[in-house]
């Protein structure tokens, strides 16, 4: 039975939770990556007036809480010795882990990236990959090194990215696959001899935090692509195009893409508009038509007078930024 330490975030950790459990191993501590990011104080009265999933789930299964400023830092290294793991698997960690820390457990630090390595590595692979209109996105577990999502592969798995997903959902059903694969994995290094394989780096693509620019949406571009880069960036972010000096946000789950029956083809260019369903509908850059509902005005005030605003300011003919 492997004696095993967690290091996660949200539904990563409680997926790694899961799955470790199922195969009966040891987990011997859990670090909430929440532990880092906010004050001690605040920390234990979220706790125990808010709970957060992963919180419950430490306290369901009765589970030892490492409680530290960093997985850098002499206080956790110390922790570390003392549970003496086996292996130290993480998940969804953005601190760079020193050599002197992924070198402690006995067998090894297991990260788990949710892209299949060595493409799209880098912070945000669920954004990335449906930006980018990929069919199919997946999680790798591989050793851990000194270099982002550079270490040797010891798992991998397929995730599908639905037409219409978000990435909301990615993240979701990837974090499902993560359960049962760190079981598969866990199972099959007690059992079998399991060779990593090292990664190819000339395949190798990075991509690194996104920035304001690119939030703003191309009508240029085509109906598809837009569509992928409004999804793509749901929940963390809105995107955004702008109306004369007024920037609006659209929501993924009302956009539907429009064969073009008008004769209007030029890109940004509003061929339609409905003030009761807060919508406006744009040619796009493949000559067809992007409608976009419930749309919000970016400023909390005005967003109560979204539907004034394109009934009375919005103009078919009109061109948007």
């Amino acid at each position: 039975m492997f004696r095993v330490v967690i290091l996660g975030h949200k539904k990563m950790l409680t997926n790694l939770i899961s799955g470790v459990v199922d195969a009966n191993c040891n987990i011997v501590g859990v670090f909430r990556y929440e532990n880092i990011n906010t004050h001690f104080v605040y920390r234990a009265i979220k706790d125990f007036l808010f709970p957060s999933v992963e919180y419950n789930y430490i306290k369901s299964y009765n589970l030892n809480e490492i409680k530290s400023k960093s997985a850098n830092s002499s206080a956790f290294k110390e922790e570390l010795l003392k549970l003496n793991p086996d292996i130290v698997i993480v998940g969804t960690w953005s601190e760079k882990l020193k050599k002197e820390i992924i070198q402690i457990p006995k067998i090894a630090t297991i990260n788990v990236h949710p892209s299949l390595l060595p493409k799209y590595r880098g912070p945000n692979p669920y954004l990335r990959t449906i930006w980018n209109g990929e069919e199919y996105s997946g999680i790798t577990f591989h050793l851990m090194s000194e270099d982002f999502d550079a270490g040797p592969i010891l798992l991998q798995e397929q995730v599908e990215i639905k037409p219409d997903d978000t990435g909301e959902d990615l993240r979701e059903r990837t974090c499902i696959s993560v359960k049962n694969a760190i079981t598969k994995l866990l199972t099959q290094m007690k059992d079998d001899f399991i060779i990593p394989v090292e990664q190819n780096e000339a395949k190798a693509t990075y991509y690194p935090q996104i920035t304001s620019d690119d939030v703003m949406l191309d009508f240029t571009k085509s109906s598809t692509e837009i569509y992928n880069h409004i999804r793509a960036f749901y929940p963390w972010t809105k995107t955004y195009f702008a109306h004369k000096d007024v920037f609006f946000y659209p929501n993924p789950h009302y956009v539907k893409i429009l064969d073009n029956d008008s004769q209007e083809t030029k890109c940004g260019l509003i061929v339609d508009k409905n003030a009761k369903e807060k919508s406006i509908t744009v040619a796009c850059g493949d000559g067809k038509l992007l409608k976009m509902g419930k749309l919000g005005i970016y400023n909390k005030f005005l967003n109560i007078f979204t539907r004034l605003y394109i009934h009375n300011n919005v103009n078919k003919s009109d061109f948007i930024n």
